[in-house]
């Protein structure tokens, strides 16, 4: 599941209440929760554009970027 304009516009109404009036439980729960699929889908994004990164080793020859592995 992406991120809809329509969940970011709903981020942003949220965080605007919160700041004049404050929020119900229930939408601390949805400002959490649609929080979190941002980032998630934010952090995705950018995997994915790393994932084709290509360095120039000292040969010439291009690599792909390598992931480390404790990420």
């Amino acid at each position: 599941m992406g991120i809809t304009e329509a969940d970011i516009k709903r981020i942003n109404e949220l965080y605007h209440k919160s700041k004049a009036v404050g929020l119900t439980d229930e939408e601390k729960v949805e400002q959490k929760k649609l929080r979190e699929d941002y980032v998630a889908a934010i952090r995705g994004n950018i995997r994915s554009q790393l994932e084709n990164v290509r360095v120039v080793d000292e040969d010439g020859n291009e690599v792909p970027l390598k992931r480390r592995k404790n990420v």
